[in-house]
């Protein structure tokens, strides 16, 4: 998978992004595998797949986030605040 922009993932649905989200892990689990066994002919592929999988987990915790109601998410920063 080429790298989804940020832009291309807001006009996904929820359902989508987490499929793209399931899919991008396997592969990039398989890639990891397959660079340990045989070598890939590009590593480089690595780094994008992680970036995707970070990007796409991101954008996943923004709409989860976006979802709360926001008396409960100050709670969540208050005692994140307190904590530090």
């Amino acid at each position: 998978m080429a790298s989804k922009k940020f832009l291309e993932l807001g006009d996904m649905t929820p359902e989508q992004v987490q499929s793209e989200y399931d899919i991008t892990v396997n592969a990039y689990n398989k890639m990891k595998m397959d660079h340990a066994i045989k070598g890939l002919e590009n590593p480089l592929t690595l780094r994008e797949a992680r970036r995707d999988v970070a990007r796409l987990s991101t954008e996943l915790r923004r709409r989860q986030l976006t979802e709360v109601a926001p008396e409960s998410r100050s709670r969540i920063r208050a005692r994140r605040r307190r904590n530090k």
